[in-house]
């Protein structure tokens, strides 16, 4: 009896070591011992759970629970936006197993690769709900764009940025823009974007009944699509418009970024639509009156009112004297003395100015300012306080071969001439007494305010000139007498001669009346001549032998022109046709007389010639 328990038991114990040993037959012992030389594991390549267990400076430690731990830097775990980390002990984060390293117990992983892991996730469930996805648009390759997709790198196409062609895509670049996911592929790591599949998919079904309400002056409202050098395009819900940089404000702007931005909404007015084309225009600034349509009644002519430097240029200053409403100071109108000087030297951009509307021609929309109009004239402060013949103090501002130019104030100068510095001195030898910066003394020998002249004269100062000098004892020289001269010097010119114990200069031009005779080069130191006075004004005695000549020429005409034509001999009729040759280019009359002068002199001589010959 005792002993059949104890056999049914060991029946029963070999039966299951029978199934046993069957199911181990089973197994692939080959497979088996190829797995165990090898680094295969099931959670190598994807994302698990793991239990922060330490953190300091530079890593975190991670349990996954596979009796290993991983460690991941610090910055692995920064937040995108705020850069900054917020990790504990406990916490439970996904990570990416790159590999496990069972001699060392410890496991490489990635925290970055698990948040790719997770976006790529969202990208994939995005694709197939057709849902649209933030992303930023950071850098521009060949052929399209990059973009980061929610910390993952995808590619834009080009022909994928807009329904249209865009030239310039800076405007897109750094924006959050939505995007529609066309392909994603883990294991390649292709992520494949567009933003022209969601632009086309919205706008297309209301295309038709935006067209058929559009219409010239019908207000709406534009999405900024794209900022361009030239203006800016809109969406207006299925057709884009073109707002030009000119249709944006009524005042000058530099560029439309300056008003707008990319994914602004602005009200707008339909300038122009071509229905063919379907091209349209927009404008902004029609919302609002235009201001010159009131300018000559808000800014009348002769007024001085204020405005503000809004640009300079070679040839003047923009001043902007409302929104939209600017005018121009010419650079002749910036100061009373000042000529040919740049605006930027009277000036600056930005500066408040008081001004004088001088005109308005608001077709054109133009309005010439003034802004010397607005200060005194210095040339009638000038005028009050000095008159002709008064002594005035000035320093030597510049000189020239003609002469010194003088500071009278802080903006008008006299020109003292060389002729005028001193009664013994002319020319060079005059000018070498002075330099620039010397304090002189003068008299005013006359004003111009209309050429803004002064002329000055030095030697005035002292004693008597040349003309009260006598030309006999006891009698004074006047306007056209005869006298003999000494020349006592010359130059390229000029000569010099004495008279009555001074020096008179006598141009070039007064030497003779051709110009071979008006050399200076001909005449000699000590050579007497005789000379014509032409003028006797003031103290300054004006000398021509030229004039001399003429004055001779004209008298030996009338003289044998008063003859009868019967006596009149060949010498006569010579003389009286140089007469009229001289008389003409002293006239400076038709230049056919003397031609037709010298042709009746010889047609008259012909005859004398004649009756001369016969009678010998």
């Amino acid at each position: 009896m005792s002993e059949t328990p104890k056999t049914a038991a060991a029946t029963t114990e070999f039966a299951v070591a029978n199934e046993t040993l069957q199911a181990a037959f089973d197994i692939d012992f080959a497979r088996r011992l190829e797995d165990t030389f090898t680094d295969a594991h099931p959670v190598i390549g994807s994302v698990v759970k793991g239990v922060i267990v330490h953190v300091d400076s530079e890593a975190v430690s991670i349990d996954i629970g596979l009796k290993t731990e991983g460690r991941i830097p610090l910055k692995e775990f920064e937040d995108f936006n705020t850069g900054e980390v917020k990790v504990a002990v406990g916490d439970l984060v996904d990570v990416f197993v790159e590999n496990l390293d069972d001699r060392k117990a410890e496991a490489r992983l990635s925290r970055e690769k698990a948040r790719r892991e997770e976006v790529m996730g969202a990208l994939e469930n995005a694709q197939k709900a057709n849902e649209p996805v933030k992303g930023v648009i950071f850098g521009k390759v060949k052929g399209g764009f990059m973009v980061d997709m929610q910390g993952v790198l995808g590619f834009l196409p080009g022909s994928q940025l807009d329904a249209k062609p865009i030239t310039d895509a800076n405007p897109y670049m750094y924006t959050p823009l939505d995007f529609q996911v066309v392909k994603v592929d883990r294991k390649r790591n292709n992520l494949i974007v567009s933003r022209r599949a969601l632009t086309d998919d919205g706008t297309l079904a209301d295309r038709d009944s935006l067209l058929s309400g559009l219409k010239e002056g019908s207000r709406t409202k534009g999405t900024v699509k794209n900022i361009t050098d030239y203006g800016a395009f809109l969406d207006l819900g299925g057709i884009d418009g073109l707002l030009h940089i000119t249709d944006i404000a009524w005042h000058r702007i530099g560029h439309p970024s300056e008003v707008l931005k990319v994914g602004q909404i602005v009200d707008v007015v339909v300038t122009r639509f071509d229905e063919k084309t379907q091209r349209v225009s927009l404008g902004m600034k029609q919302l609002n009156d235009d201001p010159w349509k009131t300018v000559d009644k808000t800014y009348p002519i002769g007024g001085k009112v204020e405005g503000k430097i809004t640009n300079l240029t070679d040839y003047g200053a923009f001043v902007e004297l409302a929104p939209g409403v600017e005018g121009l100071i010419h650079v002749t109108e910036m100061s009373w003395t000042k000529k040919n000087l740049h605006p930027s030297r009277v000036v600056q951009s930005g500066q408040t100015v008081t001004i004088q509307v001088l005109e308005i021609d608001r077709d054109k929309r133009r309005i010439s300012l003034g802004l010397k109009q607005c200060m005194e004239n210095p040339w009638d402060a000038f005028t009050r306080a000095n008159k002709q013949g008064d002594k005035v103090e000035g320093t030597v501002r510049s000189m020239t071969d003609f002469g010194l130019f003088v500071a009278l104030t802080e903006e008008i100068d006299g020109l003292v001439h060389v002729s005028d510095i001193a009664w013994d001195k002319a020319g060079e030898e005059a000018l070498n007494t002075f330099k620039k910066g010397d304090k002189v003394e003068a008299v005013i020998l006359s004003i111009d305010t209309a050429k803004e002249r002064v002329a000055l004269g030095i030697k005035q100062l002292s004693g008597e000139g040349p003309a009260t000098s006598s030309q006999t004892e006891g009698s004074s020289l006047k306007k056209g007498d005869v006298v003999m001269v000494k020349v006592t010097d010359t130059d390229a010119d000029s000569i010099t001669v004495s008279l009555g114990g001074n020096d008179v200069i006598i141009k070039a031009r007064d030497l003779g009346v051709s110009k071979a005779e008006q050399d200076p080069n001909k005449f000699k130191e000590g050579q007497e001549i005789q000379v014509k006075v032409i003028s006797t004004m003031g103290r300054k005695v004006g000398l021509s032998i030229r004039a001399l000549v003429q004055d001779e020429e004209r008298a030996a005409v009338a003289e044998y022109a008063n003859q009868s034509e019967e006596g009149e001999s060949a010498l006569a009729a010579a003389l009286k046709a140089a007469g009229a040759k001289s008389k003409t280019k002293a006239k400076a009359a038709d230049t056919t007389e003397a031609p037709a002068a010298e042709a009746e002199a010889e047609s008259d001589a012909k005859p004398k010639k004649a009756a001369k010959k016969k009678a010998e």
